[in-house]
């Protein structure tokens, strides 16, 4: 079974401010569950939110040009 995060558990494990977690659950950007009047976030969403959104260096040779 996956841990149930409140919005401060999310935050500290991002490393932002609570407010962030709260906006992605406002513009239901990420899936969260409703126990009565709480929100709660697995765990594993929030781990498949951080791989989801993790860039991956350039390989060596890559043009920085290329980029901009």
């Amino acid at each position: 079974m996956d841990r149930l995060m409140d919005v401060v558990e999310v935050a500290e494990l991002l490393g932002t401010t609570v407010r962030f977690p709260r906006r992605l659950i406002e513009e239901r950007r990420i899936e969260y569950v409703k126990v009565g009047r709480h929100v709660r976030i697995r765990e594993s969403v929030v781990l498949a939110m951080i791989e989801a959104n993790t860039v991956q260096p350039r390989r060596s040779g890559a043009s920085l040009r290329a980029v901009a």
